[in-house]
């Protein structure tokens, strides 16, 4: 599945070998990031990431000197030594979905899931015969949507008490 960023960091070239990106940034031989001017950032602090439930981490470097740096204007936004967030779990993640999606394999699904309708809108169409809205009035028209997907899932929900039965 797509992340967030995905379009912007494949077809965007300016963006993605932005050499100010923390994700550009080479690394020295003990694994510590290196600024465009040559400076290392070093391990401050882990923090859990806010709001995620499964434990996830995210690592704060800083770099140790950005008095004097010719590209301050471009890198950083205070006037202390940037500091930047990385997550080495979504990272490994984001480069697992990129080898995914540019595989042959995920092009073809790719292309699959363009010219395949929903499933549940096919259901409804195909199958259930709703083809247009009849109704005329916003409030009128969320209705009869709020109906017919009402129908939808208690079809299904039907269907599956049914199976559960048969299998027991």
């Amino acid at each position: 599945m797509k992340f967030p960023m995905y379009k912007k960091e494949t077809t965007h070239e300016k963006y993605r070998n932005d050499p100010f990106r923390a994700v550009n940034f080479k690394t020295d031989a003990d694994g510590d990031l290196i600024c465009p001017n040559h400076k290392k950032f070093h391990l401050a602090y882990r923090k859990a990431v806010k709001g995620n439930q499964y434990g996830r981490q995210e690592e704060i470097y800083e770099c140790e000197d950005c008095s004097g740096c010719p590209y301050a204007d471009r890198c950083k936004k205070t006037e202390k030594n940037r500091t930047i967030r990385v997550n080495q779990e979504l990272t490994e993640f984001h480069e697992e979905v990129l080898d995914n999606l540019e595989s042959i394999h995920g092009a073809l699904l790719r292309m699959n899931r363009s010219i395949q309708a929903d499933g549940s809108f096919g259901v409804i169409k195909q199958d259930r015969w709703y083809k247009r809205i009849v109704r005329r009035g916003l409030d009128s028209v969320q209705l009869e949507l709020y109906l017919v997907s009402i129908g939808h899932n208690l079809y299904k929900f039907y269907n599956k008490q049914m199976k559960l039965q048969q299998a027991a």
